[in-house]
């Protein structure tokens, strides 16, 4: 009987810096970022937070797209696996890095009326678009979608 294995990571939170854009010698397009999480608990009747701090790497294209959409704060969800690495630095001492290779990415903070990306925890100010992938610009409020009455065909 064959065993089965899973590796899958799923993330949403805000970058803590802009994604660093970097290529190999082979040329391939390798970016580095680093997204935020934040909890909340209650342990004694007081109200807690802490936050936890994720390596994400993604590569290849989905690495410059990163590098060109993502900055500072900005709201994503991210998708891919764990991977550790390590090597020896300079004195010897064995050092290890887990991180997070993405596979996908979907922006959640929206965008203002100039472009310019809001505040992932509001609405105010978001244009009611959002674009597919040729960049063309769909009104989602004009569709009725009544998912309750339809057939099989029409979901």
């Amino acid at each position: 009987m064959a065993t089965r294995n899973l590796n899958k990571v799923m993330l949403i939170g805000n970058l803590t810096r802009d994604p660093e854009l970097r290529y190999t010698p082979q040329g391939n397009a390798v970016a580095s970022f680093v997204i935020a999480t934040n909890r909340e608990w209650v342990a004694g009747g007081e109200k807690k937070q802490a936050a936890d701090f994720h390596n994400v790497v993604a590569w290849n294209k989905l690495a410059e797209i990163c590098s060109q959409l993502l900055k500072r704060g900005t709201k994503v969800f991210v998708e891919g696996r764990l991977q550790t690495r390590s090597w020896q630095d300079t004195d010897g001492s064995k050092k290890y890095k887990t991180e997070i290779i993405i596979d996908d990415m979907i922006i959640l903070t929206k965008k203002n009326a100039e472009g310019d990306m809001e505040d992932a925890d509001t609405d105010e100010g978001a244009v009611p678009f959002e674009a597919d992938a040729a960049g063309t610009e769909i009104d989602f409020d004009s569709f009725d979608l009544d998912l309750d009455n339809a057939t099989d065909e029409e979901k």
